[in-house]
């Protein structure tokens, strides 16, 4: 029976839910047609009414429903399907596709889903001994004999398969996954690969009839066949797309007989030329991936073959270039050039035959790309990457052929730059143009990649850049000059700058110190003061006008300056500097210094409402400030007046930003953190133990605190004023908290906060707890303030300084943890801001306390103190108001939550032993999933919490079978209690532990091999039993070897935890891991599916 009076006795009104599912526009209908249906999946008779929905049901509707709801019943991982049923659910999939030619293509598609994920998930599943799930080839081999209807079918399927295969899924244990996915790689894959080249061999030869749609549909699916094969995860790296360039393909060793055989790429290139365009992209990309196929596939005679190959095909595409212009093809043709250079040297490239003539068949087409700057612009970059690479290549290429780089290079130089100034004036003159420059991110990887190909005959790059620059210029003084001056000119004008200045600082920043010759170092001295020129002519308008895209790309440009001029790494006798002082009068560094600090006070004062430009700006200063006392330049920095004014008068009045203007967002105040770090370093330079300067240093802020302490202390004030003041004011002095790390200056500024201003801070988080834009700030300030960055939190003797800050930090906890648990039920998509980012710096806080070893926590509980206490019931109560979901969903989150657990373990573990036994359950199974984490350090963090639980545990157990005089504590005995009761979480640990050194790649295997011995000796029968269990699945020729791995394991090892014993099980271990992959590697077929990890 169903709530909501939903009574489904008849398939019709099943069927009308699904109608009202899938076609109503009313919302609260389909909301409850929903809900009933989520009711019927989960009812206990859902199997057999699907059957009947497909048998009878006369909707397409109907029948997506049912197979959807069996892919789910086969997916689940508790209580799962028995396996004649599922091999029941197969056939009859298999029948039903078979039997209904005329099903509707998403029922199909879900049907074939439904097969794909049955096999998938029973690849290991046996009966009398045959794998049942491992016919996929003769399963579709009924389909592939029938007319071209089902041939799609039954390509379809293997499509799927393979894909269903390749993916995984977060229901299941990753192990599982690629267990599954290597067995069917060196099962089937090679297979399925050589039908489906063989099928398109057959398309292709039968003169495909392209009028026929079935035969476009079956061509779409074969190659869709080819192309997942071929992308197919072989060895479990599974990159992702956004590494697009640096993929290489893992062929088997296995499959080269199709890769030498030069039919397999011909087949491809002839593909390309035979069918309609809309088909190439596919066929193009089958094309990169075998491209890309690894090169340790061939020697260097059959690599040397199939270059030439490659070669030949491309040349031929790039003679007949007309299926090009579909954005689709030409996208992947250029990934294709692109592959030509990541997979080949230029010394290999350079020999294939007809090489000139490639070379320049391919410096056309990307100047004809890049001169077509609105066509297919993502396409661009890997154009540009294959010729980053070849400009690259130049000086490490041993061939005696020539690789006539030095001519064809300067044009493709030539094309970007023209191109992009020329597209200046359509984009200002049309509308609906986007303006590639609105895209920084976009333009800032361009610019990496000429930088590279622009220092190729730099001599050229910069007669053009020298010309270009002063037409521009030239024509930009003048109008401004002109009173009767359009602004669209003069808007085109300041585009072509803008992008003149970006491309200068990129090629600027493409200098290789080993590389460059002083002719280098002069010319870009020529480029430097053009730009600089052109600020000061810039600036000084900017009473009147500025412009923020050519302000951005000025700083993009003194990033890349900064980043090769300035600083101990160049000479000063560079003929850079000789050019500076010719030109513009700056003799020397503190003088080049001098022109980086003006322009940042000129930004700060004229643009601090524009936040890119402010932020950029900060940055700039801030990377200036980095690096005292190693780098001399700092130490000029500060003594220029200019530094000096802003260490004196950092308030709203010289710099905008700094003001609390109501129109702006709390969170932009973000910027002034990286402000005060960068005004922090600078004062810390001089600033030795002179308390009167640091206390004139900090007056603005001084006064805002007590701006705010004012508003306080009356009931009426303004809000709105009272947040933009405190978070500006904690912003600000987290930066310098960030930068005092030495004891003398940090000192000073505890004096100065503590006790002064701490009830103040305390006194926002009690207000404010549920509005993160002010909470957020405070509590960063504090988890900043009680962090022992470089040993600076070293209180004296006599100081009980290091308690009283603990105090405070634990007040601000336990303030904050129990207001925040106050707000109820928070919407999902809002839990992290509201709740979850506040808790995890809370974490992060109590962690960086309890171990900067700057107070002594035993004299807590002996005075009576409750701080200690209070901040880790908080603890407590915060982490059990979160699904474990979310301590793996939110990394931060889970940074913080396991780093702290961490330090508790290691010195809190009687704290831990004291906790309920269901908090105790909650933070054991919180471990065992952190150790299968993907986040290397969350795993390594379970590893080590993991092991001084056992450590303590082992300690434990030991003692109280001693006669002693002194009986355990009662926390100790009650967790010894209740490990006792629950030994199947330990147990689960242990199975897992084990499971990822054999079976998987395992990354941190020392911290794995910590936890296990104490692991092993806490359970020695169920060890003895998994290892039976192991060495019994392994094929019976394998089993005598896999037991004698586990033999030579525990050789040597002693009952005990003493480091010694520890240091030797970690080394047997490795051994053993070594050996067990050995025996693997050589057994084609993995453990059962009813392992321990199922």
């Amino acid at each position: 029976a169903f709530s909501r009076g939903f009574l489904i006795q008849s398939l019709a009104q099943l069927e009308n839910l699904c109608k009202q599912l899938y076609e109503t526009t009313d919302t609260t209908t389909r909301l409850q047609a929903e809900k009933a249906l989520v009711e019927f999946t989960n009812s206990p008779d859902c199997l057999s009414k699907c059957q009947l929905l497909l048998e009878r049901g006369s909707s397409s509707y109907s029948q997506l429903l049912a197979a959807t709801c069996l892919t789910k019943l086969v997916s689940r991982t508790n209580n799962p399907l028995p396996l004649e049923q599922r091999i029941d659910i197969r056939n009859y999939v298999l029948n039903y596709l078979a039997t209904r030619p005329k099903l509707a293509t998403f029922v199909t598609q879900a049907l074939i889903q439904l097969y794909a994920r049955i096999t998938k998930l029973g690849w290991f599943d046996c009966q009398k001994d045959d794998y049942v799930f491992r016919n996929a080839i003769t399963d579709v081999t009924r389909f592939l004999q029938d007319s071209v209807e089902y041939c799609i079918i039954g390509v379809t399927i293997l499509s799927q398969l393979t894909n269903e295969i390749n993916q995984a899924d977060t229901t299941h244990p990753l192990t599982k996954h690629r267990k599954i996915a290597s067995s069917f790689r060196d099962s089937s894959l090679f297979d399925i690969f050589t039908l489906s080249c063989n099928l398109l061999k057959q398309a292709s030869g039968k003169n495909l009839n392209l009028n026929d749609e079935s035969q476009h549909g079956l061509l779409m699916q074969l190659l869709k066949l080819t192309h997942n094969c071929l992308n197919f995860d072989f060895i479990g790296t599974s990159t992702d797309e956004s590494s697009d360039d640096l993929c290489t393909v893992q062929i088997p060793t296995s499959w080269r007989s199709a890769f030498l055989d030069s039919s397999t790429l011909q087949l491809f290139f002839d593909l390309y030329h035979s069918i309609p365009p809309s088909f190439s992209p596919l066929v193009l990309s089958c094309l990169v991936q075998i491209a890309s196929v690894r090169r340790s596939l061939f020697n260097n005679a059959e690599r040397a073959k199939f270059l030439s190959h490659l070669v030949d095909g491309v040349k031929r595409i790039l003679e007949n270039p007309q299926s090009l212009s579909d954005p689709n093809n030409y996208h992947e043709f250029c990934r294709l050039l692109a592959r030509l250079k990541s997979n080949y040297q230029l010394g290999e490239l350079v020999k294939v035959e007809n090489y000139p003539e490639v070379i320049r068949l391919i410096a056309n087409f990307t100047v004809t790309s890049l001169q077509h700057w609105e066509f297919a612009p993502n396409s661009v970059h890997y154009l540009l990457s294959l010729w980053q690479r070849l400009a690259a290549s130049v000086p490490y290429v041993k061939a005696t052929e020539p690789h006539m780089l030095e001519t064809y290079t300067p044009e493709v130089t030539k094309a970007y730059i023209t191109s992009r100034l020329e597209s200046v004036h359509i984009i200002l003159s049309r509308d609906g143009l986007e303006d590639p420059l609105e895209d920084t991110g976009l333009v800032q990887q361009q610019l990496d990649q000429l930088s590279t190909i622009g220092r190729c005959e730099y001599e050229k790059t910069c007669a053009l850049l020298v010309q270009l620059f002063d037409q521009s210029a030239q024509s930009y003084q003048e109008l401004l000059q002109s009173a009767s001056a359009s602004p669209m000119d003069i808007a085109v004008q300041e585009g072509r700058l803008t992008w003149l200045v970006y491309i200068i600082g990129a090629v600027i920043g493409g200098r290789v110190s080993f590389a460059s010759t002083d002719e280098q170092d002069a010319m870009d001295g020529e480029l430097v003061c053009r730009v600089l020129q052109l600020m000061n002519l810039t600036d000084s308008r900017l009473a009147q006008a500025g412009n923020e895209k050519l302000e951005l790309a000025m700083l993009s440009f003194f990033e890349q300056f900064r980043k090769i001029y300035i600083g101990d790494q160049v000479q000063k006798s560079s003929k850079l500097y000789r050019r500076l002082s010719e030109v513009l009068g700056l003799n020397d560094e503190t003088m080049v210094l001098s022109v980086f600090i003006g322009k940042i006070i000129t930004n700060l004062k004229y643009w601090g409402r524009c936040e890119p430009i402010t932020s950029k700006t900060l940055q700039l200063l801030n990377d200036l400030s980095i690096g005292y006392p190693f780098l001399s330049y700092v130490r000029k920095l500060v003594k220029l007046s200019a530094v000096q004014f802003m260490l004196n008068n950092h308030t709203s009045e010289h710099f905008s930003f700094l003001g609390i203007n109501n129109q702006s967002n709390l969170t932009d105040m973000r910027c002034r953190t990286t402000f005060y770090t960068a005004l922090g370093r600078l004062l810390m330079v001089d600033l030795g133990e002179d308390e009167d300067q640091y206390e004139q240093f900090m007056l603005p802020l001084t006064a805002a605190f007590e701006a705010v302490a004012q508003m306080f202390s009356t009931n009426s004030f303004n809000e709105q004023e009272a947040k933009r003041t405190l978070v500006g004011l904690v912003r600000d002095l987290r930066g310098i908290a960030f930068a005092f790390n030495a004891k003398t200056s940090f000192m000073m500024l505890f004096e100065w906060i503590y006790p002064s201003y701490m009830p103040i801070l305390q006194r926002a988080i009690e207000l404010w707890y549920h509005d993160p834009a002010c909470t957020t700030p405070v509590l960063k300030l504090m988890a900043e303030l009680v962090h022992n960055r470089s040993q600076r939190l070293q209180f004296d003797v006599s100081s009980p300084n290091g308690i009283l800050l603990f105090r405070e930090t634990s007040k601000m906890i336990t303030m904050y943890g129990n207001r925040i648990l106050t707000l109820g039920e928070v919407p999902k998509d809002q839990v992290y801001a509201l709740k979850l980012k506040g808790i995890s710096i809370c974490f992060s806080m109590l962690k960086a306390a309890l171990s900067g070893s700057y107070v002594n926590f035993g004299v807590f509980r002996l005075y009576g103190d409750d701080a200690l206490d209070n901040a880790l019931q908080t603890f407590i109560k915060l982490l059990l108001s979160i699904p474990h979901s979310d301590l793996l969903d939110y990394p931060k989150l889970s940074q913080s939550y396991y780093s702290l657990l961490e330090v508790l373990t290691q010195d809190h573990m009687n704290f831990i032993a004291s906790l309920e036994p269901h908090v105790i359950m909650y933070i054991l199974s919180s471990i065992s999933e952190g150790l299968t984490a993907l986040d290397t350090m969350v795993c390594t963090g379970c590893c080590s919490c993991l092991d001084h639980i056992v450590t303590y545990l082992f300690k434990q157990l030991s003692r109280s079978t001693k006669k002693r005089t002194t009986p355990l504590n009662q926390e100790s005995d009650r967790f010894l209690h209740i490990m006792q009761q629950h030994p199947e979480m330990i147990q689960q640990m242990l199975s897992t532990v084990l499971n990822i050194i054999i079976f998987e790649d395992c990354r941190n295997q020392w911290s794995m091999s910590r936890p296990l011995l104490g692991l092993i000796l806490l359970n020695e029968k169920y060890f003895s039993d998994l290892r039976n269990s192991i060495v019994n699945s392994q094929p019976p020729e394998k089993q005598q070897a896999m037991h004698l791995c586990f033999e030579n394991l525990m050789e040597g090892i002693e009952r005990n935890l003493l480091t010694k014993n520890r240091d030797r099980f970690t080394q047997n271990l490795s051994a053993f891991r070594r050996e067990v992959n050995d025996s693997m590697k050589n057994s084609t077929y993995g453990m059962n599916s009813n392992d321990m990890m199922s």
